[in-house]
């Protein structure tokens, strides 16, 4: 086995010698320089939020107006019977069903963990992709 390694040394020392070392040409770093300083002059994507401006404030007026509406208007008996009339089927749905503590915790503490970790994923890349 050794004497293979040593035909095999000798045999890349006798490749080695007949192959000339190549040298970059004199100008090589200054065209690698003028080829990076040309793409640092093109544009840089521009963020777009997914969720424009206007649409959070339509959103928000929205959701205002549902609730300025509903605490306004459901003082009325009419209203009343029909909230109680849903609340009557929606827990007739439900009655049969019953969840165990962790059950409950993991529905409570999922959305949390998750809102943190949306928290914390849009601030790294908003650190990544800053312009």
């Amino acid at each position: 086995m050794k004497e293979n390694d040593k035909n095999l040394e000798s045999l890349i020392e006798k490749m080695m010698a007949d192959v000339e070392l190549d040298s970059a040409p004199i100008d090589f770093t200054s065209k690698i320089m003028s080829e990076v300083s040309i793409l640092e002059n093109k544009k840089a994507q521009i963020y777009k939020p997914l969720i424009p401006k206007v649409a959070w404030v339509f959103i928000f007026f929205g959701l205002s107006a549902l609730i300025a509406y509903v605490s306004l208007f459901s003082g009325s008996d009419s209203n009343m019977e029909v909230g109680k009339l849903y609340v009557d089927k929606i827990s007739g749905l439900f009655s049969a069903v019953h969840f165990s503590k962790n059950v409950l915790y993991s529905i409570l503490i999922v959305p949390i963990m998750i809102l943190i970790q949306v928290g914390l994923l849009k601030n790294y890349f908003d650190k990544k992709y800053e312009v």
